[in-house]
This record gives C-alpha cells, structure tokens and sequence, in this order.
C-alpha cells in the first residue's frame, strides 16, 4: 500500500502490523535505533477513549527517547464520529479510524490495542458511559490487556476525579484504568483470562495533565507542581534526522478521516505527568527504579552481554558482521523461562537479523483476493544482500499442504524466485474485521474469543514461513501473502491478500424510501470473485411487502465483475418498515454478505464483510418544491436521503455561486460542517443572503462552534451564537414549542411521537443565542439538564426564509427515520403552497 511518509514509517520502528504494505528497507542508522530498542526491557501503557485522544509526542518519546514498548489502548475505535474524506460512518468508519491509528503507531513507534466498546457518540457523564458500555466488560477487557501487556508504568490521557466535565467515554477511560491498575494483580478478579495470562501489577500510574485541565496557562502556572515530572518532548534523534515533536506531528497527522492534518513543529516542549499510583521518580525519567536491563530476566544477561557488546561497536558501515553475534543471542533467548519477554525480544531479534543482514523475504499472490477451494498461486522472492553464510532450507505456507525444500545457499545479493501453489481450505476464515463478525449492541462489540479481544486488526489468513540456515542455527521468519502490482500512475503498490466468499451481493441505497403504495425497482448487485459465477438471487422481504420476481438467474463471467438484476418491490398500503436482503444460491452454496472496501493511500485496503440488506420504510409523506441545490461540507448522504422522496437535488460547487445563480432552486441546503471545511463559503455569503432575501429557503445544518474564520462568525443573516449544547439521548423527549408554525404543520403535521427511532443523539452544536427575528421550534435536554430551544430556529427574511438547525438529520435519514423525514420535507416546503407527492411528481 502507499504510504506518503514511508521512510519516516521505517525509520522509527520495524512495525509488527505490517501486512499489506511495502517492506521496510531501514538504513543502518535507523537499525541501530531499534538495537536500542531491543536493548530496553520497559514497557509503557497510554490510555484514552477515541482515536485521536492519544498524545502522539509523549507515545513518541517513550518509544523513542526511552526506547521503551509504549502500547495505546483506545478504548474505542472512534465508530461514533464524523468523517471528512469519505462516506464511512458507524462501524466502517471505526475500520478506518482503527487503520489510520495503526498509521499513527508506525509513525510514532507505538503498538495499538482496543476493548470491545463501541464509540455510540457523545456522552456527557461517565453513568451513562458505563451503562451503556457494560462496565464490567470493558473494565475487564482494561484488565485483559495490562495482564497481557504487562506495562510497568500507566499513563492516562484523562483525569479520573472530574466525571462530567468532558466527554463521558473520556473520564470513563481514566476510571477504569483507575481500577483496572489494582485489579489485574488479584487473581479472583476476572478468572477466566487466567487460562491464557498471568496477573500483573505495574509499578506507577500518571495523569498526562496539562495545562488545559487547569482551566488557563496562568493557573498551572501558579498551580503545585510537586507531584508532576516534566518531560521536553522536542529532543532531537540524530540517527533519525527527526525531533520528536516532528515525529508526533507526523503521527497526528494520519487521523485525516477528522482533518488531523497539521505543520509539523520542532524545538524544546515540556510535557507534564501526575504521579497518580507508585512511587514518584525523583527524575525524569518515569521508569527510574525499574529494571529495564536484560538482567530483569532470568537467563537474561548472557543474552545481553552480547547485544550490549554490538551496540557499543556498531558497525554502521556494514551491520552484517553482527549477524553471528546476533543469531547467538536467539539462541540462548530461546533458553529463557520467561515466555513474555521471550517471545517479544525474539520477534525483535529475528528482525534485525533480517535487517543486518540485508535479507529480503517476499510472498506475493498473483491475484488481491481468493475463495475457499480454490488454487491460489504465490511468487517468492528470497535475497541475502551480505557475505553472510546464510541457506533457504523451505518455504511453506501454514495451515495448507503447500511446502518446498530449496536447501538453496543464498550467495550475496544473488535473487532467488519460487512458485508455491496451494489450495484454499473449505473452512478458512474470510478476511473481514473480526469485531463485525458478530451482531453487537449500542454500547458494546461482541468478540467471544478471549484470545482475539484487544487485538487492532484481524491477524492475515496466510502467511509464508521461511526457514534460514545461519551455519548452523536455524530460524524461522514468518511474513503475510500480501499482493504486489503496479499501476501507471501510481507505481509499485502493496495490499493485504484477502480471503473472501465467491459471491456477495449489495443494494446500494441502504434505506429505500416508499413515500405512497407505489411500486420500486430495486437494483442488487453481485459480485464474483471467481471465474464463470451462475446461479440465482432471491429478495427476502417484510411481511405485507411484494417483490417480484421471485427469482432471477445470473451469470457473472470474470472474477471482479459485477451483474446488477432488478426487483420490483411494491410496499404495503399500511405505513411499515422492515428490512429487505439479497439471497445468492451458487454450486449448492448460499451467500448473504457485501462487500465493502475501503481504499485510501494512507492506509491498507481494507475489505469488510457486511449482511446484505437495506431498509425499507413505507411513509405517508407530501412535500411541496422540486429542485434543490445542496452544498456539500464534511461529507453526508443527505442529498440521496431527499431524492428517495421525489426531490432532484443539485450539487452546488461554491466556486460557482453568483447572483442569480441560485435562483432556480425552491430551497438551498447547507451540508454538515460546511462553514468549517469551506473556506470559499466565506466569500458567497452575502449571495446566500440576497438568495434567500428573493424569495428563497436556505437551511443550514450544523457547523462546529468556534472553529471557522472570523468571516464566518455571522453565518446568519441576524446574529446567532453557536454553542457546544447538545442532546445526546436519542430517546430524549421533545417538545413542539411553536405548535402552530409551518414548520411542524405543512405539508406534513408533526408530531412529538415522529421524534421517536431517531438513532444515537438528537442533535449538536446548538445555538444559544439568537437575534429576536428567530422563532425556536423545539424544546429538548438530556436527564437531569435544563431545556435547550436552539436546535430548530427559523427565520423570516425579506420574501424568504433562514433555518438554522442542529438537529443530526445526517444521521436519521440515512437510517430511514420516518420523522425525520416529515420534518426535513415541511424545511424544504416552508413558504410553498403546492404540494407534492412521488405519485405525482417523479423525481
């Protein structure tokens, strides 16, 4: 896969989530780096909620300023958020998060692990944040994780003594690293975990405060100090030509899916740490007291009295001569009772063996994706760039019969290829994130193997297994099939092999909206991932729903080709709502999943296994006005939402907006966000203004409050303040406070009960002040809050009118919530008298 900062990706670490990327090639400066590395016996354990929460410059000095492990547990994989480069949202964009957090970690030399909690979006107060996340899940899974991790020092992102000061899943995080710090150590805590770990307790827990938890930088000024170690998180690594600050910023920067992209900065920056449990360092160094030597582990200093002696007389001119030295020291390591160090500082080993000696071991798969049964064919590339006396004894691909003895000398810099053909086993797993593979729940994902809990990706299905002779010591050296090829415009490029079934189906529009009785084609689309694919699809449905026909036949003749066949679906005349899903029958086989793929260039491609279904919603529902002209911001599917109930829907470029350009559209909507992403905005809003001033609507949905330029502190045509308020129960009750306005009334009357289904909060960013030409619709709060009015606010403006609103329509149409609709449809029609149904106007 691409990578924009590849030599910067090699440099910090040699990254063990490498699959489906290009090999790393680090120079010598950057391989004894990480004999530094392996010569530390430390480990650190960072801990937040979300991706993003963590603080990349102190992971980056722990991983590469004290060469320690340094693992980042995001309790989440940010599932909850928005996305500013794509369409992912909910449990796709939780792949994505997950895969740009990997990035970050490759850049900052940090390792990346989860619990099974699900990012369900904004929480106020830790109550409602362990409630829904099942508490004592996700603390054992905090549990889980230190006793595998085995951290000698905990950091916390978060202070656990402030619940309702910021976002609940955050001080949750910091509560249960609290109590998980105690708990991994006691044997009657969690059990179960104890058939595949030990207990551990570490030895210190720190709060990375900051000055923004005092409120100002003049109070932590004044604040005591005497129970915080500083750090200067900008020192310089020379033999990576970095800062570290440089590094971090770098590492910040793949979050891009949240506009994480920044400038880089460099020069001394202090960092602070609250001893929060332990003993405080009288230094600054946060593992003073704890042996980080070789010698922490039996057996361990013969094994370090060798790797000691090679980093004292590196050789950076050729690295190779240390090869023997280095295959010594994996000997005796593997003589080590420990199996936790054992077992990392092999891995480490083995991959500077690999470096030293200038070893390059590549399995590639002619093709990016195989099936069950079938025969896969993989290209081998085997060369020892040193004088080193190193032999290929065999090569072979675990969990199939597919296994060559070469017993081939590798001569220096001579290029050895193989060919190994193998066949897929029938019950080989599919490549899909293994945390989807089962139904969850709002707060949590369910993962029933112990074993897999916390990891960050699922593990690649193939891997090939090389073992090396090094005159006399053999070793073997584990790498994924992954598939290399090239493109024109882009050069040689690496993705993940991937297993997947040999058909899946999808129905693009995932919510298909029946605004009368009138019947819909429904286009499936299957795709083969095999050669010469026939059989038949069929279309469950609801109850009281008529598909016809019920049967169609399909022939898909090359692998990666797709066939769409065509459904004709009549609802019921009854408003209902159910779910309808593709079913394919091939060779005797059924298949009911989609395929998704997300394909970026800062993170592998990934393909994830959906059920293929979308909803169906029949809705009694007018609307008046045709055409409407939608300004894009962070990315939505509002547009498509409004053309499943008959209206065209136009994209407006900014760049295009001119007087009189607008006029043509029956109502303007502004997309999520826009006023924060689209800085031309700011030159268009007087002809925004004059639009609706003419006789136009223009509705505007929420924007993030204090970050956009001060051209755009006055989005409105009359003063309006944008706050942080929101109301993040969906269950929430509202209320209709301008009962006889159009907005709730034509053409559709709403209802309190049309606010019930809406999906993971009612709304955000909502205004709290507001100029007295604007009328507030609703009333809403969360338990226990005061009523906030500011998430529906209207306004009339020359023969035109304004709307501002914060309510997450983003989210309720595309999930096909009834009420949602009604009410965005009476926006659109604000000021209109003919109204319209999808019988008689097809959009």
């Amino acid at each position: 896969m691409r990578y924009l900062w590849a030599s910067i990706l090699a440099a910090v670490m040699f990254s063990p989530y490498s699959w489906g990327q290009k090999p790393q090639k680090p120079s010598s400066a950057e391989i004894y780096h990480s004999l530094q590395k392996l010569n530390f016996l430390g480990t650190a354990l960072y801990i937040a909620a979300h991706p993003d929460d963590e603080n990349t410059r102190l992971i980056s000095y722990l991983s590469n300023h004290d060469k320690a492990r340094t693992i980042y547990l995001s309790l989440t994989r940010g599932d909850g958020g928005q996305n500013l480069i794509g369409s992912e949202l909910r449990e796709l964009l939780g792949v994505l998060r997950t895969q740009e957090l990997l990035a970050a970690r490759r850049t900052d030399g940090g390792e990346q692990r989860f619990t099974r909690a699900n990012d369900f979006g904004y929480s106020k107060h830790p109550k409602e944040t362990l409630k829904i996340w099942d508490k004592e899940k996700v603390l054992g899974d905090v549990v889980w994780a230190i006793r595998n991790l085995k951290p000698d020092i905990i950091i916390n992102r978060f202070d656990h003594r402030t619940p309702g000061t910021t976002h609940g899943h955050h001080t949750s995080s910091a509560m249960l690293s609290v109590e998980a710090f105690d708990l991994s150590n006691k044997s009657d805590a969690y059990p179960e975990q104890l058939e595949f770990t030990s207990t551990w307790q570490p030895k210190r827990a720190f709060f990375n405060t900051s000055w923004w938890f005092y409120g100002s930088r003049e109070n932590f000024e004044k604040a005591d100090k005497s129970n915080l170690v500083k750090l200067d998180i900008g020192t310089y690594y020379p033999e990576l030509g970095l800062s570290n600050n440089e590094i971090a910023s770098i590492a910040s920067s793949q979050h891009l899916c949240q506009g994480f992209g920044r400038l880089t900065t460099r020069g001394t920056q202090d960092e602070y740490v609250e001893l929060l449990k332990g003993d405080l360092p009288t230094s600054n160094n946060l593992f003073e007291g704890i042996n980080t030597t070789w010698t922490r582990v039996t057996g361990g200093k013969v094994v370090g009295d060798i790797l000691y002696d090679i980093e004292a007389n590196f050789d950076f001119r050729d690295p190779s001569k240390h090869v023997p030295q280095l295959v010594k020291a994996y000997g005796l390591l593997q003589k080590v009772e420990d199996e936790h160090w054992k077992t990392l500082k092999s891995e480490e080993l083995k991959s500077l063996i690999l470096a030293c000696s200038g070893l390059y071991l590549e399995a590639s798969a002619q093709s990016g994706s195989t099936t069950p049964e079938s025969t896969s064919k993989i290209n081998v590339e085997v060369l020892n760039r040193s004088s080193q006396n190193i032999t290929l004894k065999d090569i072979q691909l675990p969990g199939t019969t597919a296994k060559i003895h070469p017993n081939d000398p590798l001569g220096n810099n001579l290029k050895k290829n193989y060919e190994l053909d193998f066949t897929v086993p029938i019950n080989t797993s599919f490549s899909s994130p293994y945390w989807l593979n089962s139904p969850g729940t709002l707060g949590m994902y369910t993962v029933d193997d112990q074993q897999m809990i916390g990891k960050p990706e699922t593990p690649s299905v193939f891997n090939a297994m090389f073992t090396l002779d090094f005159e006399g010591t053999e070793i073997e050296f584990e790498k994924p099939i992954v598939h290399r090829f090239s493109k024109p415009d882009k050069g040689e490029l690496y993705e993940p092999f991937a297993v997947l079934p040999e058909a899946t189906s999808k129905i693009d529009e995932k919510v298909l909206i029946f605004s009368n009785g009138d019947s819909k084609d429904i286009h499936v689309k299957i795709r083969a991932e095999k050669d010469s694919l026939s059989g038949t699809v069929v279309l469950n449905h609801p109850e009281g729903w008529e598909v016809s026909p019920r049967q169609i036949t399909f022939f898909v003749p090359q692998k990666g080709q797709e066939q769409s066949v065509t459904f004709n679906v009549t609802p019921p005349n009854y408003e209902s709502e159910g779910k309808i899903s593709p079913v394919v029958t091939s060779g005797g086989k059924t298949f009911d999943k989609e395929l998704v793929e997300i394909n970026y260039d800062h993170v592998p491609k990934q393909s994830i296994l959906l059920p293929s279904e979308a909803k169906v919603v029949r809705m009694d529902i007018q609307r008046s006005g045709e055409h409407i002209g939608y300004i894009m911001g962070a990315g939505d599917k509002v547009p498509e939402s409004l053309e499943q109930i008959g209206y065209q829907v136009h994209t407006i470029d900014p760049n295009d907006i001119e007087k009189g350009s607008l006029d043509k559209y029956d109502a303007v909507v502004v997309g999520i966000r826009a006023y924060n992403v689209v800085e031309s905005l700011k030159f268009k809003q007087p002809v925004l203004f004059d639009y609706v001033k003419n006789g136009g609507n223009m509705i505007v949905q929420y924007n993030t409050a204090g970050r956009w330029a001060k051209q755009f502190e006055n989005i409105a045509p009359y003063d309006l303040t944008l706050s942080r308020d929101r109301v993040t129960d969906e269950t929430a009750k509202v209320s209709i406070i301008a009962n006889s306005h159009s907005l709730v009334n034509f053409p559709n009357a709403v209802k309190e009960s049309d606010f019930d289904g809406w999906v993971q909060e009612r709304g955000l960013y909502f205004p709290k002040e507001w100029a007295p030409e604007f009328t507030p619709v609703l009333s809403m709060s969360d338990e226990d809050e005061a009523p906030t009015e500011g998430s529906l606010l209207v306004a009339p403006h020359g023969k035109g009118y304004y709307i501002y609103t914060g309510l997450s329509f983003f989210r309720e149409l595309p999930a096909g919530v009834s009420g949602a609709y009604k009410l965005f449809a009476n926006m659109l029609s604000i000021g209109k008298n003919e109204v319209k149904t999808e019988s008689n106007v097809k959009g």
